[in-house]
């Protein structure tokens, strides 16, 4: 799979079939939007391109409003997003960089700039709702018009639904706010879990008896934070049983750096570079600031002891992801 920050080069471009969205998690109704996609590119002899956005467009907005809380949290990074969409059978990626420009172009300007000469399209297909340009001007129908004078097809995609509710990036985040990860796991169709490469820290944890895997978070606003039980893939032939830590580290950081920290219960192996997934099984606890280390320490000696006893009950064994999905 190709990925492409921005517009491909003339030399790069080539007739595709295109789905557009932010496509954070590649939730189920993703995954039914993109094996559609799949199935008319292979139909019509051309490639299954994704355009998606970063920052994400309300992100953008939000920063220009001057109030971070309206972003949506982020579901997924890029890496495990680009990694579902590879898994869907895309053959290129457009990350589109959202920003003043981009959002104001005109509905004729992103039809005829973006998808007719930057991308060669002859089939899109976009959600009901799905709206475009400045000031969300253009809409289905507008893209559907402009299909018959520039030659591409549209298609849209009804919404998919779980149990007579609709699968939505909103519902995943919901679902991870609420520690619900059996919820999360029916709408993503795969257990929830972040991936990432294994960094340096201060070392901190090492001192008081806790070493811990270190993945940075690139996105301020992860759809979950606190303290949770979790297990590692990528070290082992079996996952791991482990307590994570996600968020700011209020006690011994200041810096507003979102930090995923993983202790791996009897593990002395050597990690650092490493690629490696945590999925995450159960939420203890919100993360606190402590008064003083020690204080910090016994909290994390009874996280450690939780998640222990998890892992030590009979009807939670380890499972790989492979079991899962």
């Amino acid at each position: 799979m190709k990925v492409f920050r921005g517009l491909p080069n003339a030399a790069s471009r080539a007739p595709c079939a295109l789905a557009i969205g932010n496509f954070d998690g590649v939730h189920l109704g993703h995954q039914t939007l993109l094996a559609r996609l799949r199935d008319a590119a292979t139909r019509l002899g051309i490639e299954a391109a994704v355009m998606t956005f970063e920052p994400h467009p309300r992100a953008f907005f939000a920063q220009m409003l001057g109030d971070l809380s309206k972003a949506p949290t982020r579901i997924a990074n890029l890496r495990d997003n680009m990694a579902s969409l590879e898994a869907a059978g895309v053959d290129r990626v457009i990350v589109e960089h959202f920003n003043a420009h981009f959002a104001a172009l005109s509905p004729q300007d992103f039809i005829e700039k973006v998808l007719v000469d930057g991308l060669h399209v002859k089939w899109v297909m976009v959600g009901e709702d799905f709206r475009f340009g400045a000031k969300r001007a253009g809409d289905v129908a507008t893209l559907t018009e402009a299909g018959l004078r520039h030659g591409f097809t549209v298609e849209t995609l009804p919404s998919v639904q779980n149990k007579g509710v609709r699968i939505s990036s909103s519902a995943v985040r919901l679902a991870l706010a609420n520690g619900d990860f059996d919820e999360a796991e029916a709408l993503l169709g795969h257990p929830y879990r972040i991936s990432g490469h294994v960094v340096h820290g201060q070392k901190l944890g090492r001192t008081i008896g806790f070493p811990t895997l270190n993945l940075r978070i690139a996105h301020h606003r992860p759809a979950l934070n606190g303290i949770f039980i979790v297990q590692v893939h990528g070290l082992s032939d079996q996952p791991l049983p482990a307590v994570a830590s996600l968020g700011v580290r209020p006690t011994v950081d200041d810096s507003g750096r979102v930090l995923l920290e993983t202790h791996v219960f009897d593990y002395s192996g050597h990690a650092y570079g490493k690629v490696v997934q945590i999925e995450f099984l159960k939420k203890l606890r919100d993360e606190e600031k402590y008064i003083d280390l020690p204080t910090l320490t016994a909290a994390i000696n009874k996280d450690a002891e939780q998640a222990r006893a998890y892992f030590a009950d009979s009807r939670r064994p380890a499972r790989s992801a492979t079991d899962r999905i």
